[in-house]
Parts: C-alpha cells; structure tokens; sequence
C-alpha cells in the first residue's frame, strides 16, 4: 500500500529508460519495492490530476512500469463523497494483482448510509476555534449564497469567493488556517477533521492542531480504502 508524490513529474524522458522518465520521484522507489518483493498484490493512491498530468504521459508511463513487471492494473478515481464521508476529495487508485483477477471497483454507498456534516460536527466547541469578528464578517460579505442552510463548510477560492456546501472541499496540509471554515464562523476541531477523513472517533489525539491539521490533509479518506481493499 502507498501513495507518492507527482509534483515532481514534469517532463516525461523521451524513450531514454526509467531513469529520466520518473527522474525524482517517489514511483521510482515504489516500483524498486514491487520488483523486489513482487507482492501478489497492491494499491497506491494519488491525486486525481495523475491522470491528466503532461497530457496523459505520467499516467501512462506508471501503467507501463507496474505491467512490465508482470501486473495486471485497474485504475480508478473515487469521491471520498461516494463513500460515506461529507468530503469531495476525488482520488485515483490503481490496483494490480499478479495473477489475472478480474477486479472491479467497489460501488457508492447508498445515499441514506452516508454521514452528513449534522453527524460529525461536534456540539460543544470550545471558543478558541472561532475566528475573529473581521475575518467573520469579511467572509459572510463574500459568501456567494447569504441564505444558505447551516450546518455548511465553505471555503474560499483563488479569486476570494466563498462557496459554502453541506460537506467539506478536500482537506490540505498546506492550506491557510482558514481555508474551510464551520458556518463561515470557525474552524473545524481536531476530531471533525479527523470524522471527515472518516477515522473512528477512538483514534486518539496526540498532537497539536496544525499538526493534526497537517496529517488529515496528508492523509487519505479510510472508507474509500477500506471499500477497495475489501474488493
């Protein structure tokens, strides 16, 4: 199981072997582990742009290094929405088994199982989660729909928009403190972030927020997972 970075690809080598085409990337080390311990399966995840990064190249070099070793690959982007969490985090996973399993992808669970921000937000929020009385009303002055139903997640886009949707946008690790805020009046707490990735409320908290802040946003969304890997 991994997932890698793909910042680093940028331009694909022109048929000059593995070394330049994945030159500074984490795949390499991945596709190192693969060739030496040839698991007779995995699942890596990456963000969904991997498969439309230098016009499709990256994506297909990757395909072509997992098949040259002798895997059978099924690639997939999925919704964190899908799944039972109120997150859009639109993720690829590509799977491949050595031996020819015909594998399909598991499907969305029905619409009445899947939490709602009512279902993960906590009740009583301590008041150092809520932002100063500027930032508050500089947001609501912005907010595209005044008269949108609470409880919502907004967030505000390169151009200063604040959109507000009854699920939170993706979590980031290096976003502003307040790029999702509650009702466009806090900031999520540690164990919402953490019911948004979809963790279970007995993982336990050991850090400071914006380290947990940081990891939510690094990590992936475990019902989306555990679907896959339960296929």
């Amino acid at each position: 199981l991994g997932g890698f970075p793909c910042q680093a690809f940028s331009i694909i080598g022109k048929k000059e072997g593995f070394a330049n085409e994945t030159c500074g990337t984490l795949f390499f080390d991945i596709e190192r582990i693969l060739k030496e311990k040839m698991p007779p399966a995995f699942m890596l995840e990456n963000v969904r742009n991997l498969t439309a990064h230098d016009k499709g190249n990256t994506f297909k070099v990757i395909r072509e290094h997992l098949e040259a070793l002798g895997y059978h690959v099924y690639a997939k982007v999925l919704n964190a929405l899908d799944f039972g969490v109120p997150q859009k985090r639109e993720r690829i996973i590509i799977v491949g088994f050595l031996d020819d399993v015909k594998f399909t992808f598991p499907d969305p669970v029905p619409v009445e199982e899947r939490k709602t921000l009512t279902d993960i937000l906590e009740t009583d929020v301590d008041s150092k989660y809520y932002v100063r009385d500027a930032i508050r009303i500089s947001r609501i002055e912005r907010l595209k729909d005044k008269n949108y139903p609470k409880p919502y997640i907004s967030h505000e886009n390169m151009a200063g928009s604040i959109t507000p949707h009854p699920y939170s946008s993706a979590l980031r690790a290096g976003a502003s403190a307040n790029y999702i805020l509650i009702n466009d009046e806090r900031r999520p707490t540690e164990r919402e972030m953490l019911r948004i990735q979809g963790f279970p409320d007995t993982y336990k908290i050991v850090l400071p927020y914006g380290k947990v802040k940081h990891q939510c946003g690094n990590s992936v969304a475990v019902p989306v997972i555990k679907a896959v890997a339960k296929q």
